[in-house]
């Protein structure tokens, strides 16, 4: 796998400020956001805790599987803007092995698994007490900022 550049800490922080402050997933003010806090790992991956507040939940004491898949395709978008890549998620597939107590934390991770520019190949696993719950797999493609219309419809 090649990227445009290896992950960095700066590089991440920098794009959410820009084009992501409001995210729900990683937005850190405001109502109603999960706020998490992604790092770079050394392999390249980022990696981040989420609470599994009871605000968050679906089923009477599970966490809601649209949370789940909001948080695995944050984790994969925030893994590629530590690589500098500015890409939006064309296909996601979400896996439910486990169901996901409430008031348990999580971890997920997310790796970009193929690099085929302008279009990726991003994973994502969320572990809770060290049982992997779900795992997501997704296809981005890159924003063109020279083709403002690039993603516009019919």
């Amino acid at each position: 796998m090649s990227t445009d550049a290896t992950a960095s800490p700066d590089t991440l922080e920098a794009f959410q400020q820009q084009m992501h402050s409001e995210c729900v997933v990683c937005g850190q003010c405001g109502p109603g956001r999960l706020g998490l806090n992604f790092r770079v790992e050394d392999d390249g991956s980022v990696k981040a805790e989420f609470a599994c507040d009871a605000a968050f939940g679906g089923y009477d004491g599970l966490l809601h599987g649209g949370v789940i898949s909001a948080i695995a395709d944050g984790a994969m978008t925030n893994c590629l803007f530590a690589h500098g890549i500015h890409a939006v998620t064309g296909e996601l597939t979400v896996r439910f092995r486990h169901p996901m107590k409430l008031g348990d934390p999580l971890t997920v991770t997310a790796r970009i698994v193929r690099d085929a520019a302008p279009l990726f190949l991003v994973e994502a696993e969320l572990v809770q007490s060290d049982v992997t719950k779900a795992t997501a797999k997704a296809k981005f493609v890159r924003v063109d900022h020279r083709n403002p219309r690039q993603n516009e419809g019919p």
